[in-house]
């Protein structure tokens, strides 16, 4: 990075944090994503509570400070990305990927849009283990969505050197914004973004499951209570014995409160004691998915929904016979579905499960 380049960041940083700066950058963490052209990654970012700088610049190549010229040709093997500079204690890394995937084509394997060339494709680099993990997960939950004819294929990478652009590319769309409006209305990114997205509508049916699937978050926050939406997307967790299931012992099964898939029976749920609903085991094994959790300072096993990728809680290796596991659940992250109304809920297959006949 030349001097002047390194001056101009260094003061367009302190300007972003403001008073007390020390404090705040030392809790910011990055998030680097490629989307195409970096002029149109930036605003949407610095839209964002909890970001505090957006940098356009280059990664994922093999030569030293590129210019613009040598990424735009394609020789250098870098992309064209943005730098994000955030608070995670305002904006989560997963808001942040959910902002990313609403940028981008990511089935496009030979650019974005009007810009072609592998120096244009998409990727995400990650900073952490806990990043990497959260990208995989968000990347899959949106491939099995049923969204896109074809499949996701952004790839997930390993965080590099970062080289900030030139200065001129900085912020273009507020130093240049009848050009930066005129070059993103004709490239048709918003065009197709608006096509596939359809402003918050949920998602055609998940293809995988033909059955199941996760809408879209402007729906969430319609359908769930501020409880339900906490735990379920912001990996929230509800007071014990103050939660709606802990203490049900009526007949039936539990289902993902957002998107309906079979979790879990009475008939393996028991007191653990803890005030939240504990299962010796899953009533549907493949629609729990187990994720590795290094969050408070200790490592743990997230469990999440497949089709809706909601966060469920945690498993435990103190569970009673015959697993000796405890599926410790949240009940905001459930709906429960009483025995006597499985099969007009659609979900009849499951009375056997209970020694009743589904006629």
């Amino acid at each position: 990075m030349n001097t002047l380049m390194t001056i101009i960041l260094a003061g367009a940083m302190l300007l972003a944090f403001g008073a007390g700066g020390a404090a705040a950058r030392e809790n910011l963490q990055k998030a680097t994503f490629a989307g195409g052209c970096f002029w149109c990654m930036e605003k949407p970012f610095e839209q964002i509570e909890g970001v505090e700088a957006v940098i356009s610049g280059y990664t994922g190549g093999d030569v030293t400070n590129p210019t613009y010229e040598q990424v735009s040709s394609g020789a250098t093997g870098h992309l064209e990305s943005v730098e994000i500079h955030f608070d995670p204690d305002k904006v989560s890394y997963d808001q942040l990927l959910e902002v990313f995937w609403r940028q981008v084509n990511p089935t496009d394997e030979g650019g974005q849009f009007v810009d072609r060339g592998e120096q244009y494709g998409t990727a995400i680099f990650y900073h952490s283990e806990e990043q990497r993990l959260a990208a995989e997960r968000s990347r899959k939950a949106l491939d099995e969505s049923g969204r896109y004819d074809k499949p996701v294929i952004t790839p997930i990478r390993e965080a590099g050197e970062f080289y900030p652009a030139e200065d001129y590319h900085q912020d273009y769309y507020k130093r240049n914004p009848f050009r930066y409006k005129i070059y993103r209305s004709n490239s048709g990114r918003d065009k197709y973004l608006e096509k596939v997205w359809d402003k918050d509508a949920a998602p055609p049916e998940n293809k995988t499951s033909g059955k199941y699937s996760k809408p879209g978050d402007g729906v969430l926050k319609k359908r769930l209570t501020p409880l339900q939406y906490k735990v379920t997307q912001k990996e929230g967790t509800e007071p014990p014995f103050k939660n709606e299931y802990w203490d049900n012992k009526k007949p039936g099964i539990y289902v993902d409160i957002v998107s309906g898939e079979p979790l879990f029976s009475s008939a393996e749920k028991y007191n653990s004691g803890t005030g939240w609903p504990s299962y010796y085991k899953p009533l549907e094994a493949e629609n729990i998915v187990e994720v590795q959790d290094k969050s408070l300072f200790m490592t743990r096993t997230e469990v999440r929904s497949k089709y809706g990728d909601s966060h469920l809680g945690h498993v435990f290796d103190d569970g009673p016979p015959p697993t000796g596991l405890r599926y410790c659940i949240n009940s905001a992250a459930l709906r429960f579905i009483p025995v006597t109304d499985l099969k007009k809920e659609g979900y009849g297959e499951y009375l056997k499960h209970f020694g009743v006949s589904e006629e």
